[in-house]
């Protein structure tokens, strides 16, 4: 196959959680645990830092790996979503893998994975484990997929656990209290393994204590800690949060060597360093045109309150979501006298543009419905004059069609 074949086999053959939802979601290791064994073991041949949270740990992810690279170690990074490459998932000092590595690994286990059925999610965690192996990467920096305690990431032992927040998505296989979802999240804490916790929450502060208790793991909640101020090359102000993180963990890194320099150049330079997209990404000046993947309740307050914060004559906010999420709670975040334009994107998880004209309905908004991510971006343009605003986000999926 081709590596257009081999992605498409990829997608269309095996589940995937970003494309069908909750009925993708295996809830187990078995597969995981099994496939690794298969390609012995891969994830025992490198250290790790395992990243999980309910926002931020996608930026959190980013930061680390940009930093590690600035001290110059070799940093393989596995990330997702993607959105506009497969390969941007697993990166080794931000270099995409290899069309050819992707080809050669699915040709020489596809017998496996189809006897096994392995999901979508599954078979590029083990992909990115071997990459990393062969490649002998000095430390991996590995993002949970969704959840932590039966993600599919979740077989690493970590040099640092960091978990950056803890928020409402996700409740139909996560729960649905700040507490349940917690505890799955703290499923990413290892046995006398350092965890680092970026915000504290009452509702979720006894959860960490407890599990971490439990494994005598060190707890570090980040934000009691005091830090440097640094320039920050990642724009959006919630990323002051997500640093804090992301300092505390490399403060309970042993074995690797990073100086102030390292910090200060890594994190302004983490897109050079790791190519990351989608966050708080400005593409375009007059109009100010930002686009942003957060796509929960917890995210959009972030941003919309950014939003808020931005000098603009006239705001159009591009949007569409996917189906699972509680519509009506996000649209309010967002600033009443807004033009909106609301979008479908290309998935099978998108919520429709019949259902969601319904939902604007209720809450009484000046609204366009144009079936087309692009043609509802393209229209936002044309009406923006230069001192304007548009932003254009919801999901992760109406972002990748824009970039």
């Amino acid at each position: 196959m081709t590596y257009k074949e081999t992605v498409a086999w990829m997608f269309e053959q095996l589940p995937m959680y970003q494309k069908k939802g909750v009925d993708a979601y295996k809830g187990k290791l078995d597969n995981i645990i099994s496939f690794a064994s298969h390609l012995d073991n891969p994830q025992n041949k490198f250290k790790s830092i395992h990243v999980g949270g309910t926002n931020g740990k996608g930026s959190s992810s980013h930061m680390l790996a940009s930093i590690l690279q600035e001290a110059g170690y070799k940093v393989g990074l596995y990330t997702s979503p993607h959105l506009k490459d497969y390969r941007e998932r697993i990166k080794i000092n931000g270099k995409k893998v290899s069309k050819q590595f992707v080809k050669d690994f699915i040709a020489n286990n596809k017998s496996y994975l189809d006897y096994n059925g392995l999901s979508f999610f599954e078979m590029t965690v083990g992909m990115a484990f071997t990459h990393f192996a062969c490649e002998k990467v000095d430390i991996a920096i590995i993002e949970v997929g969704l959840g932590g305690r039966l993600d599919s990431t979740n077989i690493i032992t970590p040099e640092v656990s960091l978990i950056t927040n803890i928020g409402f998505d996700h409740m139909q296989i996560l729960g649905d209290t700040l507490e349940k979802i917690a505890m799955e999240k703290a499923g990413i804490i290892k046995r006398t393994v350092p965890v680092v916790v970026s915000e504290k929450h009452v509702k979720t502060e006894m959860v960490f204590k407890l599990i971490a208790g439990q494994l005598k793991s060190k707890l570090i909640f980040a934000e009691d800690v005091s830090f440097p101020k640094y320039k920050l090359g990642l724009k959006g102000t919630y990323q002051s949060k997500n640093v804090k993180g992301v300092l505390a963990c490399l403060k309970e890194l042993k074995g690797f060597k990073v100086k102030e320099r390292h910090i200060e150049n890594g994190l302004v330079n983490v897109v050079d360093n790791t190519g990351l997209l989608g966050r708080w990404q400005r593409l375009g000046k007059s109009p100010l045109i930002i686009c942003d993947t957060a796509h929960n309740e917890a995210g959009l307050k972030i941003v919309t309150q950014q939003i808020k914060e931005q000098q603009y004559k006239e705001l159009f906010v591009v949007l569409g979501f996917v189906n699972d999420k509680e519509v009506i709670k996000l649209l309010r975040l967002f600033p009443e006298k807004a033009n909106f334009i609301f979008v479908e994107p290309k998935i099978s998880r998108a919520l429709k543009l019949e259902d969601l004209e319904s939902i604007v309905s209720q809450v009484g908004l000046n609204a366009t419905f144009i079936r087309s991510v692009s043609a509802g971006y393209e229209l936002a343009k044309s009406k923006a004059k230069k001192n304007d605003m548009i932003y254009i986000g919801g999901s992760t999926f109406v972002v990748a069609e824009i970039l």
